[in-house]
């Protein structure tokens, strides 16, 4: 069993109490970290806060050098990252090194984009200041409580973590309970790779525990979390004084326009609903279609769904376990409240433990769970809707508010279609996805608060500071 410690001021933690970890798979141990206690979580924000000052002052180019090294460790060690993973949140292991892998290039873009935050100069002569010369530079916030979810815990921890350190900003991480043997791992690379001590510390715990704990420190200047609503509404409240950027859910829909191109409409949709057993937060999770081609495009979604492999992550299966058991009772519960109310199973709703069969439900009206709730699993409803001004509204009635997919040739009605639909991103006949990193990512309403993305990223987490030249 791996066994990890949580990482504060450059010193691995141990307490004589520890966090176990289970295996999706298997339902067993995966491992241990070290549950923190509220005085070792005082101490990761102090050093925190006495260590920014200094690596604030490093220059640019040597603290890229430090990350690079950090950066190097990570490419040494994909392997067994990607394995951790594995056996952490049930990613099949292909999937897994993949996340590794993208993980370096957005820290290869991000350490080039940070030496692109040039200052801003400018003249007071338009306001008839004619003396006076402004420059505005953007300098680090503080420390950064980065708080990563389960589903991507390596590449959404890193894409606030390195931002924050380039920046000048000193790092505390909460990486979610599933995810935390891979969260405590990137502590033994950090130390590995000599980062100055307290610059990125590592605490783990329970969330329900340490929760409050973690995020209401006096000494946070920003907290970045990706994760729940419900967790995302007690940051909000626990931290109405702090900078917050935020990604939540998502009940991200589909709007099939026509059915000129079904075939390619359905492979984007299959590989939205169903990558990562649909616990994606820009999972495809509802399908708006006409009534009069639905049966073609629920015929070609089933054929394809039946190709889709189901086991375990060891074997590279397309739909692996998902998280937990309550997660899957949850799940259960969305399919067999829409089953009650007339919804039909056109394949799936086969369940063993936390494994489910992927799952296509068809007729599923808008008095069902599934049309609204997020069920961050494998199960895809098809809603059958007459006009687009109904699509529009149904799509739109969602508290969530992350991203859609549009599937039309036209672009005109795409794009006209698009400018009504409120959400953070529209896709025009593509999956919803968070990717290319380098564009902003957003959402509106219950998704979120805040930009994401690279350069969003790395301007986030400093502020400006002017200095003006009186002449």
């Amino acid at each position: 069993m791996r066994e990890y410690k949580a990482f504060i001021n450059n010193e691995f933690i141990e307490n004589g109490q520890w966090l176990e970890i289970i295996n999706p798979t298997t339902l067993k141990p995966a491992g241990r970290v070290t549950a923190l206690k509220q005085k070792d979580i005082e101490n990761a924000y102090k050093s925190a806060r006495y260590a920014q000052k200094s690596w604030e002052k490093v220059d640019l180019l040597k603290r890229i050098a430090f990350i690079n090294e950090f950066k190097n460790l990570i490419i040494k060690n994909q392997n067994e990252i990607a394995q951790i993973m594995s056996e952490e949140i049930a990613k099949n292991l292909q999937d897994s090194l993949g996340e590794v892998l993208r993980t370096v290039e957005i820290i290869d873009y991000t350490l080039e984009e940070a030496k692109r935050i040039d200052p801003k100069a400018m003249t007071g002569e338009g306001m008839g200041a004619k003396n006076k010369i402004g420059i505005f530079s953007r300098v680090a916030k503080g420390v950064i409580l980065a708080i990563s979810p389960f589903n991507y815990p390596f590449n959404l921890a890193l894409a606030k973590i390195i931002p924050a350190l380039v920046m000048g900003n000193s790092v505390v991480f909460k990486p979610a309970t599933a995810g935390s043997l891979v969260g405590a791992y990137m502590g033994k690379l950090a130390f590995e790779a000599k980062l100055p001590k307290g610059i990125f510390n590592v605490v783990t715990g329970r969330g329900s525990e340490v929760g409050d704990l973690i995020t209401s420190n006096p000494e946070i200047d920003m907290i970045s979390f990706t994760g729940s609503v419900n967790v995302g509404n007690q940051i909000r409240k626990n931290g109405s004084t702090t900078d917050l950027v935020l990604e939540l859910g998502g009940k991200d829909p589909a709007l099939v326009l026509d059915d000129i191109n079904l075939e390619k409409y359905a492979n984007e949709i299959i590989s939205g609903a169903f990558g990562y057993s649909g616990q994606r937060c820009t999972a495809i999770k509802r399908v708006f279609v006409f009534d009069n081609y639905a049966d073609k495009l629920v015929e070609i979604l089933k054929e394809k769904i039946t190709k889709l492999s189901v086991g375990n992550p060891e074997d590279n299966a397309s739909i692996t376990p998902v998280i937990d058991v309550k997660s899957s009772d949850f799940i259960q519960g969305l399919i067999d409240d829409a089953k009650t109310k007339g919804a039909q199973v056109v394949i799936g709703d086969k369940r063993q433990n936390n494994l489910m069969w992927p799952t296509l439900l068809d007729h599923v009206k808008t008095d069902m769970r599934i049309a609204w709730e997020e069920p961050f699993g494998p199960v895809l409803p098809i809603l059958r809707i007459n006009s687009i001004e109904e699509m529009i509204e149904i799509a739109n009635k969602s508290n969530f508010g992350l991203q859609a997919s549009i599937f039309c040739q036209d672009i005109s009605t795409a794009l006209n279609v698009a400018k009504q639909i409120e959400v953070g991103t529209i896709n025009i006949n593509s999956k919803s996805q968070r990717g290319p990193d380098c564009f902003p990512f957003l959402g509106i309403k219950d998704s979120g608060e805040g930009v994401q993305g690279i350069r969003e990223s790395l301007l986030s987490m400093t502020r400006y500071r002017g200095i003006v030249i009186n002449y």
